[in-house]
């Protein structure tokens, strides 16, 4: 892969970095393009059972490239204006990434090394597990500086994970959320410090990816589930979730371990 985003692979983790450190990571089409390759790799490879998200220089990612908005409005098709142009970029490059990361076969770690701004927040939080830097921040510049709404997934997860006055109140403010105060917050796992950070998302990511497969899959739908169903529903629902996996492979390997007192070796991707 090309230097805007670098593909490597530990053990079982793949490592994911944006890499245009000089601009903090902007979401330009050539960075896009790029993770898109790396989730193709990720969802065809299975030797790859969990995935770090991380990225290099001082920032996460800055969220949309404007000078790259700036230099597209001059060479439009005809009869296209620059919102329809960017409404089909993000139909075909931003929306269709957030909805690959959030259904990748594998769980996501998200280590924010700095600023995460714009899309970037809705990047990082895309991610099954977050952490963060203790010198990052998320910052939400839409509506107070460029007159838009947020992006990237950023308006449906924010009010899930905080609670709509406080995803309304970042929105309309612009305020800058510090990583120590996220956390608090409960947007993201942790805040760790800056030395630790790549460490700590590699450990995640290790013990994540000795998970069993089927079961991170289950936990994914039946959390995603609850976001609409009724107590009632959901007690089905974990019902028949269990009923399934307990007949399946992993449990029987829980179980196995359980008596031997050994922890479980669970199997990868099919």
């Amino acid at each position: 892969m090309s230097k805007l985003v670098t593909f490597e692979v530990r053990g079982a983790v793949a490592v994911v970095t944006l890499n245009d450190a000089g601009r903090m990571n902007p979401l330009s089409s050539g960075l896009m393009q790029e993770l898109a390759n790396a989730m193709s790799r990720i969802e065809t490879d299975t030797a790859i059972r969990a995935l770090l998200l991380t990225a290099s220089g001082r920032g996460f990612c800055v969220g949309a490239d404007l000078k790259d908005f700036a230099e597209r409005s001059q060479s439009l098709p005809d009869g296209d204006s620059l919102g329809q142009h960017v409404g089909r970029m993000m139909e075909e490059d931003g929306n269709a990434l957030i909805c690959r990361l959030r259904n990748l076969p594998v769980p996501v770690v998200c280590a924010v090394n700095g600023p995460a701004a714009g899309g970037g927040v809705g990047l990082a939080l895309a991610a099954d597990i977050v952490i963060a830097a203790r010198s990052a921040y998320f910052y939400l510049p839409f509506v107070p500086a460029l007159g838009l709404v947020p992006d990237m997934g950023a308006s449906w997860m924010l009010p899930r994970l905080i609670g709509r006055a406080r995803a309304v109140g970042l929105a309309l403010t612009g305020e800058k959320l510090a990583a120590d105060t996220a956390a608090q917050w409960g947007l993201i796992w942790a805040c760790v410090d800056d030395a630790a950070l790549q460490d700590e998302g590699s450990r995640l990511a290790t013990t994540l990816a000795e998970l069993a497969a089927d079961s991170i899959r289950e936990v994914r739908s039946i959390f995603a589930a609850a976001e609409t169903n009724g107590l009632e529903q959901q007690l089905s629902l974990e019902r028949e979730r269990q009923e399934k996996l307990i007949d399946g492979e992993a449990f029987a390997q829980g179980l196995r371990a359980f008596h031997e007192r050994r922890k479980p070796a669970f199997k990868g991707r099919a």
